[in-house]
């Protein structure tokens, strides 16, 4: 079939079929769900993720035809997951690599995984056309029992953490919660929950969701929370917001459809948030981490201080019994004790006393991996993907002297001379020693005599770009930015000594042998992962191997 280019604005978007795209014919799976709100129509899910997959799932259980779709063409069809098996639906089909754009037009609904841009697959076409296109976020909530009230965390850093202590609060007190989201488990595998579930069967009361920007790209409907909370905002995800206002207006979407006088958090005194959340004023009672009304913390006599009196609260929390590393633990224990008793389950502050000390981080937050022979230990803080994260997690360290392993490839600051790595000076001080990477670069080679030799420099080249190709395929480099971490501590003032290594491997080799007894070695890399492994998860794993093998 020929298809016809799409016109719109100044922009002609292209479109193509192939003759031959990687699909899987429909196939028929026996029913099982109680609700077929969507029998008889079509569902395009685009990108074919964790969220995506989950998304497809809901929309079997739901009654829809289904297409999924994903320009990676190395994925497997998922006609094949077990976990498809079980789900009603007159069809599925996957599509990989290059599609049909008119089975996008011609779907009644498209779910778009949060990691899609709407640059791709003509989706800001789509919207600006009225397609009924929806964030695999809004999709669950449509399908989830209004009785289920929403807890939304988002903020650049402590999401996961907050998220991760609101549910343990819930759980302490016996209410039937679901925790997920941007942490891991898609909201839509609660939505499947309701939806094939027998209504006396389902008991969730309150699902606890962290949310990202990229999660609110597309404004959502359906997801309504109960409580909001926007932790903070700093420089992260410029590649894709550009500025920083977009990056908090799409943050504050959270406060789009709260009403009947719902609890919102924001972090006191950022610009950008305060500008951004002006639209939203009326939807919700404001309530500020920082300030009165809200939440305030003294850190060193380790207790929370509430007043929202519009809500009925004025109390404290003792956070001294609190075992999870990090004095920043004590403001995500803080804004997760407070979101919990705004949701108004019957959970009070003070009743949250009881909990603090039972309280654990997800994994790679501050997570103590090991504790070795030599009276050490070693601090897993791969999540700190950007040099707040890792500022906070340094603040958090005062008192307990730490080799500090820096590098991996560093977040965009769009029209800034820096990367921001000179906050890091401040926390840094006093520490036994920061560990930066540093990568072979093309100027090191070139610092060889060639004696004007082209033909020696083409060789030189040469080997380069396979010793390039060799790093880049079987040398994992901890520290595509690790020069220049180096190079803006030494160069801002920096009073402890800075190493650098050549991957994570050596860095930790070279942090066992500056570490003394007592001292803790921390991977707190202030990047993203990119650059050597899968995920920042993948790099946390690595490191604790690698502290095992001492």
């Amino acid at each position: 079939m020929e298809l016809q280019p799409l016109n719109y604005g100044n922009k002609t978007l292209p479109l193509k079929s192939t003759p031959s795209p990687k699909i899987t014919c429909f196939r028929t799976i026996r029913a099982c769900s109680p609700r077929q709100d969507l029998k008889g129509r079509t569902v395009a899910v685009i990108g074919l993720g964790i969220s995506g997959k989950a998304a497809a799932r809901l929309a079997l259980a739901r009654g829809a035809s289904v297409v999924g779709i994903d320009q990676d063409e190395s994925l497997s069809s998922l006609e094949h997951d077990p976990s498809f098996m079980a789900l009603n639906s007159t069809g599925f089909k996957t599509v990989l690599g290059n599609f049909d754009w008119n089975l996008l037009k011609d779907a009644d609904v498209v779910v778009v995984s949060p990691g899609v841009p709407l640059e791709k697959y003509g989706l800001s076409y789509l919207l600006q056309s009225g397609k009924q296109v929806m964030s695999e976020l809004d999709f669950a909530a449509e399908a989830l029992p209004k009785s289920v009230k929403i807890l939304a965390v988002t903020g650049t850093n402590g999401k996961s953490t907050t998220v991760t202590f609101a549910g343990q609060m819930l759980n302490h007190f016996g209410i039937d919660s679901f925790v997920g989201g941007n942490l891991g488990t898609s909201l839509s595998e609660a939505a499947i929950q309701h939806v094939t579930s027998p209504a006396q069967e389902y008991k969730l009361k309150v699902a606890v969701v962290e949310v990202s920007s990229y999660q609110m790209v597309i404004p959502c409907v359906y997801f309504r929370p109960s409580v909001s909370v926007v932790l903070n905002l700093t420089p992260d995800h410029l590649e894709r917001h550009k500025t920083m206002l977009d990056y908090a207006e799409h943050k504050c979407r959270l406060f789009s459809h709260m009403t009947n006088a719902k609890l919102g958090l924001l972090s006191f005194g950022n610009q950008h948030l305060d500008e951004a959340v002006k639209k939203y004023w009326n939807k919700f009672n404001p309530a500020w981490i920082g300030a009165f009304p809200g939440l305030e913390i003294d850190t060193e006599a380790k207790i929370a201080t509430f007043k929202v009196p519009y809500i009925g609260i004025e109390s404290q929390l003792q956070l001294g019994s609190m075992r999870a590393m990090g004095k920043h633990n004590y403001f995500n224990a803080a804004v997760a004790a407070l979101s919990v008793a705004g949701l108004d389950v019957g959970v009070h502050i003070e009743d949250i006393n009881s909990t603090i000390e039972k309280l654990r981080p997800p994994p790679h937050r501050m997570q103590v991996v090991h504790k070795d022979i030599h009276g050490v230990t070693w601090v897993d803080d791969s999540k700190a993907t950007n040099v707040e994260a890792t500022y906070a997690g340094l603040m958090g360290l005062k008192g307990q002297k730490s080799v500090i392993l820096l590098g991996g490839l560093a977040k965009v600051l769009v029209g800034q001379a820096s990367n921001g790595f000179e906050e890091l000076i401040e926390p840094l001080t006093g520490h036994r020693c920061v560990i930066t990477v540093r990568e072979m670069l093309l100027l090191d080679i070139c610092k060889f005599p060639i004696q004007n030799s082209y033909f020696l420099c083409f060789l030189l080249l040469y080997f380069y770009g396979l010793f390039l190709n060799w790093l880049l395929h079987e040398c994992p480099k901890f520290g595509a930015s690790g020069t220049m971490i180096h190079q803006e501590l030494s160069g801002n003032g920096l009073d402890i000594p800075c190493i650098q290594a050549t991957n994570l491997k050596d860095a930790v080799e070279q942090a066992r042998k500056m570490a003394k007894h007592g001292d803790a070695i921390v991977l707190s890399p202030a990047c993203a992962s990119f650059d050597e492994f899968r995920n920042f998860e993948h790099r946390g794993m690595v490191f604790r191997e690698l502290a095992l093998s001492s």
